[in-house]
């Protein structure tokens, strides 16, 4: 990447943080105001780092383009990210779905013990996804490699 290129991606990464909650502190500070601008400060800040990932990874194919190495070396480092993505938010969306569903277990099981087979099913089922997002995981660094 050029120096130009990177003195913009940090300046928008800089601004990303910057530009919200300075939003925030110049208006009236309460509890929806700051969801939104934490909210509109991760969109921005990840978009920008997504973005200056692909011109990164863009800007060395370019550079060697004649070799297929480099192609393929585009296309490895793609896997890894889907690989690390799809872990990543099978965990996160696991994790979500364990949370209500073990707490809701846990006041089915207080009340009466004998749900406790029944409870776990569902914990367990929501427990699934993350094996489900681990096993489409292993086989994309399968391909891969």
């Amino acid at each position: 990447m050029t120096g130009i290129i990177q003195i913009t991606i940090a300046a928008a990464l800089i601004l990303s943080i910057i530009l919200p909650f300075g939003a925030f502190f110049l208006g009236e500070k309460n509890r929806k105001r700051y969801k939104t601008s934490l909210g509109v400060n991760c969109f921005f800040f990840f978009g920008t780092l997504l973005v200056a990932t692909v011109v990164m990874l863009g800007g060395t194919v370019t550079a060697n383009a004649a070799s297929d190495a480099a192609a393929s070396g585009l296309a490895t480092g793609l896997g890894y990210i889907g690989a690390a993505l799809v872990t990543g938010l099978s965990g996160i969306g696991s994790g979500i779905a364990v949370a209500s569903s073990a707490s809701a277990a846990l006041g089915a099981i207080s009340e009466d013990g004998s749900l406790f087979g029944k409870s776990m099913i569902f914990v367990a089922m929501a427990e699934g996804i993350a094996l489900y997002g681990l096993i489409i995981s292993f086989m994309i660094l399968g391909r891969l490699g």
